[in-house]
């Protein structure tokens, strides 16, 4: 029980940080494409991104499909190791806070067979 219960709270904290970092791209575009442009990633990935991620966190709470949640589960922890090492190497100060995410995708990752 203990652990479904972490299990949750891990998986609603990650889809928590998806779901504002979509909200993000989605209703702050000129901001975020700027960001973009500053470490020299195209601008017309920002928007696919969005939609990608909230497909991810629509993927992971419903487990309809065990393959796609898995996916889903894969493209985040990929979104976050790059955006990572994007941020890193941009120069920017928010490399310890991308742990955080990292920490979230895999403990909730892990956690997925006491669902």
């Amino acid at each position: 029980m203990l652990l479904k219960v972490a299990y949750w709270i891990f998986t609603l904290l990650m889809c928590g940080l998806f779901a504002f970092s979509a909200q993000m791209y989605f209703l702050n575009t000129e901001m975020v494409f700027g960001f973009f442009e500053g470490m020299g990633f195209p601008t017309w990935i920002v928007i696919p991104l969005a939609v990608a991620k909230v497909l991810g966190i629509m993927a992971v709470l419903t487990n309809w499909n065990k393959m796609l949640s898995e996916w889903a589960y894969a493209g985040f922890f990929f979104d976050v190791v790059l955006a990572t090492g994007a941020h890193y190497y941009a120069g920017h100060g928010a490399f310890g806070m991308s742990f955080a995410g990292i920490f979230l995708v895999l403990t909730s990752r892990a956690l997925l067979r006491f669902r």
